[in-house]
């Protein structure tokens, strides 16, 4: 019979993960609490963890584990289904970390965008200046972290023409965005180079509205929908991790939809 150790580590955070992933983060704390005090992971590990610390180590470390696949996973060039216009829900829900009388009202006429980080190109976009550039439409699926999915139509600036403007540094690994309401979020460079990618300004043939994002969102249908910053303000390129609002209290960095 082999001995503890001669369990290979990466089953052990692919089991974990497939099992607490559905889980609401107390949810997943107790399991694994549960798991290790019980044995489930005394067997593994060959000793018995029961602080909040040492939990959160090994979520973070499955977590990690699940973003190196998916990052692996991941085909730039492969698109998201689009859908036919028939199928866009309508009223678009509203998903925030706050109620919808809590949208912060961005003044378009003062708006600027922030350019920074590992870009040759730092000056602030204004939101005239951004609905000049090239633009593109797209009709694809939301996919919320929370089990429900709607499809819109999605109007805005292809992000990887808007990154090869700003003379971005492609070979960096992350581009981190700051947004109006707080909210703040990060992805993978392969991800912001995607076809599908959009900075996006419109919806559903008009503007796009407060609950949606206004002046402008970020739109991948290749993340889940916690991914998709809104309210955007302030742009970073960047080899240094920047984490997430979500991401930094243990949801999946990569999220892959």
């Amino acid at each position: 019979m082999p001995r503890p150790k001669d369990f290979p580590r990466l089953d052990q955070a692919a089991i974990l993960k497939e099992v607490a992933k559905g889980l609401e983060l107390p949810a997943r704390r107790l399991f694994l609490q549960r798991a290790m005090t019980l044995g489930g992971l005394s067997l593994l590990t060959g000793c018995s963890i029961t602080d909040e610390e040492s939990v959160e180590k090994l979520l973070m470390h499955v977590s990690r584990f699940n973003d190196r696949v998916q990052a692996w996973l991941f085909d730039p060039k492969r698109l998201a289904p689009t859908y036919p216009e028939s199928m866009i829900a309508r009223p678009f829900p509203f998903n925030a970390y706050y109620d919808i009388d809590e949208v912060p009202q961005v003044d378009g006429a003062s708006y600027v965008l922030q350019v920074g980080g590992r870009v040759t190109d730092r000056r602030s976009w204004t939101l005239a200046e951004l609905a000049q550039l090239p633009q593109a439409t797209q009709v694809t699926r939301h996919i919320c972290v929370e089990g429900w999915s709607a499809i819109g139509k999605w109007s805005g600036v292809p992000f990887h023409l808007f990154l090869q403007r700003i003379g971005a540094d492609i070979n960096a690994r992350y581009v981190a965005f700051f947004c109006a309401d707080g909210y703040y979020t990060s992805i993978d460079m392969p991800t912001a180079l995607h076809p599908q990618t959009q900075l996006t300004l419109g919806f559903d043939d008009g503007v796009l509205p407060p609950q949606y994002g206004y002046p402008m969102k970020l739109r991948m249908p290749t993340k889940l929908g916690f991914k998709n910053p809104k309210h955007i303000t302030e742009l970073y390129v960047t080899n240094t991790y920047p984490g997430g609002y979500w991401e930094d209290q243990g949801y999946n960095w990569f999220s892959g939809s």
